[in-house]
């Protein structure tokens, strides 16, 4: 209850900073023409507008919201991010109003009518049944971060792995995860469902835009959409990468001074999320043997920060995010 009662205290003083609805997203785009190689994804993001993380602002009919939802909810099942009734989609209307999935369907065979309208309390404003199970989740972010529109969680299977691990995605290997979504911390288990998930992802969610779930999946944010999933896709992209890289030896880790230049660069080329967490990202410096990474890392293994400045000597990086 007390953990209720902070989130509702929470936009009343911030429900002045909401953003403003999603973007427009074409409604011919399909999975296939999203897809992206490693490298059509790096040469994406040295590119000027980062690719699919760079949107204009447009305001949106709750029909077309209503739709886009639909689309990538067939998008995650087709992928395999998701199975049977797994995952959950949802879009911030206004102020005081968010569009969710129900509880217990298939992401893959929504329809526009089996979408819920819910407040920011969760209670159900319009349309049949219950909405996810989930919701709390969905209810955190909002509350917490005025600039998110949209949240994605999924089960993707490498990404997962990860966190059923109980390691986190925090290395400094692909330029375009560096710039996109940065850090990828680990939320301790806590049962889905509940507050105990929502006072486990709190910490985290002010500062990171994508999250692995211990024993559970991933959840991704952005100010549409659109953007949401596709950080859910680069994420299990970038745990396939590390997966296999491991594989091959253990990953080469960019440097602190390569880092930096990528943050710098996050504003140039459109990423307009101030989240990322680079303060606790893995650099070539944190360990020998050129940067590669020979030991696994997990939350239990709390990065080193010192007190001054931008790098410790285990070469953990201090960017503001």
């Amino acid at each position: 209850m007390s953990c209720k009662l902070n989130l509702r205290e929470r936009h009343s003083a911030r429900s002045s900073q909401i953003a403003p609805i999603s973007p427009e997203y074409r409604e011919d785009e399909d999975p296939s023409a999203q897809r992206k190689t490693v490298a059509g994804q790096v040469r994406d993001c040295l590119t000027s507008d980062f690719g699919v993380l760079h949107h204009e602002v447009k305001s949106k009919t709750e029909n077309q919201l209503r739709r886009e939802i639909c689309r990538i909810g067939r998008w995650m099942y087709a992928r395999g991010y998701v199975v049977a009734s797994e995952g959950n989609l949802s879009i911030r209307l206004n102020e005081g109003q968010i569009l969710v999935t129900p509880a217990g369907a298939c992401k893959g065979r929504l329809a526009l009518d089996d979408l819920l309208i819910t407040d920011l309390n969760g209670d159900v404003v319009s349309g049949a049944g219950r909405p996810s199970s989930e919701i709390q989740m969905h209810l955190l972010y909002y509350h917490s971060r005025p600039d998110v529109r949209a949240i994605c969680h999924a089960h993707p299977p490498t990404a997962t792995g990860f966190a059923a691990a109980g390691r986190a995605l925090e290395e400094a290997v692909l330029p375009e995860v560096v710039v996109c979504v940065g850090n990828i911390p680990l939320a301790p288990y806590a049962t889905p469902g509940t507050w105990e998930l929502c006072a486990s992802l709190d910490p985290l969610i002010p500062a990171h835009d994508a999250i692995l779930l211990e024993n559970h999946g991933v959840v991704t944010c952005g100010q549409d959409l659109a953007t949401a999933y596709q950080r859910m896709e680069l994420v299990e992209q970038y745990a396939l990468v590390m997966l296999t890289a491991e594989l091959l030896g253990g990953p080469h880790l960019l440097s602190r001074a390569e880092v930096r230049k990528l943050i710098a660069a996050r504003q140039r080329y459109g990423v307009s999320s101030t989240a990322g967490g680079f303060d606790l990202l893995k650099t070539s410096e944190s360990r020998g043997n050129r940067g590669k990474l020979t030991q696994h890392h997990s939350r239990k293994e709390p990065a080193l920060k010192d007190h001054a400045g931008v790098m410790n000597e285990e070469g953990v990086s201090k960017f503001g995010g």
